[in-house]
């Protein structure tokens, strides 16, 4: 069956009431009790870095290589999608992987993890002096492991090929579910248990990966903005600023892909391009263009033993699983979401695009801006590292712009940048979120503004509560993370099964 024929998909209530009433007695149980909802986050996810973490490290690393294998083996070629071409520019089409998939990384731990690194070595480099000359190429490509390779490849090659291939091709739902439709068929559609518990399970950890850098988004703006113009730093400005983006989000999800979304993410690759060059030219090129290279070479270099190093479970629980568990949370429903603009795309381009160039650009720009931090930490100590300490990343991007000429300038267009890739994460998920409800791909307008107010919300609340229950939330991923763990790793046979029933049909129709 072709995805031309699908009948229409209603609003799917059973997934929607669990996965929506989870988040409820969320809130209202950070309402109730904070301190409790803290403390049960923090034990869940200790047990899931301790019991989990080494299947989440080799889970990533399984993809990315049976995703390589796929795109230079001979369905690399195969076109998904039932489209001859793309019904998007290349260039567009990146933008939107790059931003939407970046998220809050792309500026808050850009300029923190690195630094973090620099003045805390690793611990596999346990041999080298924290705030060193010698720990910058380790702290860079430290980085590069955590936003690298592995955690690109899990979020939009295998399951979405997988997606595409049921969504497209074979007229299924476009929901998180179809992921299992190589293994059980039809069956998995219609009153499935399973079925329900998979949609809910991947809505609620990428809506509690979403809403989490919404909070932050609030409470590190607003001391962005003090920081830059003394405007006060308080509660209801932190709400403002919520309200301002969830809003925007609520209208670039109804707007759809081929406008808002297309047109905010252009916007934000070509901004941060202008800053890439703006720090190159006017701050430390040099240094950071040397750095970069030898980083990056370090990192590919051991690029197995630094991906599974397990030498202390309390560090990779703070780094490296926390970050692995948080994408692969992202990863059914960013691989919906990449489903839904890779039309008319072959397997290499899908692969190539998400799995190398998206990580070779990410590595790059972690040296830019955070490089350009440890440059200026290096020649004096605190400068950056201060601010770090006592105010979290947010403090630690501010604190680089005022070391640069034009601080001001680079100030605002940084918080314009961070603003918009969490704006663009918003919209985005949003729209996803709605797709897996209602496993169409273009879900009605009602419900993607709805989506995109309710993670609003629930993130003004968690921030009126305290900074904490935003902690809590964006802990609670890598708690969600475990059983979506498992749907993720049935792909290990399902893309390959279906990029060869795709190629052995495309075979026959070509003869």
């Amino acid at each position: 069956m072709k995805g031309s024929n699908r009948k229409k998909t209603s609003l799917d209530l059973p997934t929607f009431i669990i996965s929506g009433g989870a988040l409820v007695l969320f809130v209202i149980a950070a309402f109730i009790n904070a301190d409790f909802v803290a403390d049960m986050v923090d034990t869940l996810f200790g047990w899931s870095a301790t019991y989990f973490g080494v299947i989440y490290q080799m889970t990533v690393l399984i993809t990315f290589f049976i995703a390589l294998g796929l795109a230079f083996s001979k369905y690399g070629k195969i076109r998904l999608g039932n489209m001859e071409k793309p019904e998007m520019s290349t260039f567009k089409w990146i933008c939107i992987i790059m931003c939407t998939l970046l998220a809050g990384g792309g500026i808050f731990w850009a300029a923190a993890e690195p630094l973090s690194h620099f003045i805390s070595v690793p611990p596999r480099f346990s041999g080298i002096e924290n705030g060193t000359l010698e720990a910058v190429v380790p702290a860079l490509a430290s980085s590069f492991v955590d936003w690298g390779f592995l955690s690109w490849a899990i979020l939009g090659t295998l399951g979405t090929i997988v997606l595409m291939y049921a969504h497209y091709h074979k007229g299924m739902p476009l929901k998180p579910r179809s992921l299992l439709y190589p293994i059980f068929g039809e069956k998995i559609m219609k009153k499935s248990v399973l079925g329900t518990l998979v949609d809910s399970f991947s809505i609620l950890a990428v809506a509690a990966g979403t809403i989490g850098p919404i909070g932050f988004l609030g409470l590190q703006t607003g001391y962005g903005l003090n920081a830059l113009t003394g405007l006060p730093n308080t509660l209801v400005i932190q709400i403002i600023i919520i309200i301002v983006i969830v809003i925007g989000a609520a209208i670039s999800a109804v707007t759809g892909i081929h406008r808002g979304i297309q047109l905010l993410t252009s916007f934000n690759v070509l901004l941060a391009l202008g800053l890439i060059i703006g720090i190159l030219l006017l701050g430390q090129g040099f240094f950071i263009f040397n750095n970069y290279f030898e980083a990056f070479g370090l990192y590919v270099n051991d690029f197995i033993s630094s991906s599974t190093f397990r030498g202390d479970e309390e560090w990779l629980s703070l780094w490296t699983v926390f970050f692995f568990a948080w994408f692969i949370g992202y990863g059914p429903i960013m691989a919906l979401f990449t489903a839904r603009i890779s039309r008319g795309r072959t397997i290499r381009e899908l692969i190539i695009a998400v799995a190398v160039i998206a990580p070779i650009i990410t590595t790059f720009w972690f040296t830019v801006v955070g490089g350009t931090g440890i440059f200026y930490e290096l020649n004096d100590s605190g400068s950056i590292s201060t601010a770090l300490n006592e105010a979290g990343p947010p403090a630690a991007m501010i604190a680089i712009t005022e070391q640069l000429p034009f601080p001001m300038i680079f100030g605002a267009l940084f918080l314009l940048a961070t603003v918009i890739f969490v704006l663009t994460t918003a919209d985005s998920m949003a729209l996803s979120i709605s797709m897996a409800i209602t496993g169409e791909g273009n879900p009605p307008s009602w419900l993607r503004a709805f989506y995109a107010l309710v993670m609003g919300l629930v993130a003004i609340v968690l921030v009126t509560i305290g900074e904490g229950s935003v902690d809590a939330l964006q802990s609670f991923i890598v708690v969600t993370a475990v059983p979506v763990v498992f749907l993720l790793i049935t792909t290990f046979w399902t893309a390959p099964k279906a990029a060869k029933d795709l190629y052995n049909n495309h075979k026959k129709e070509t003869l």
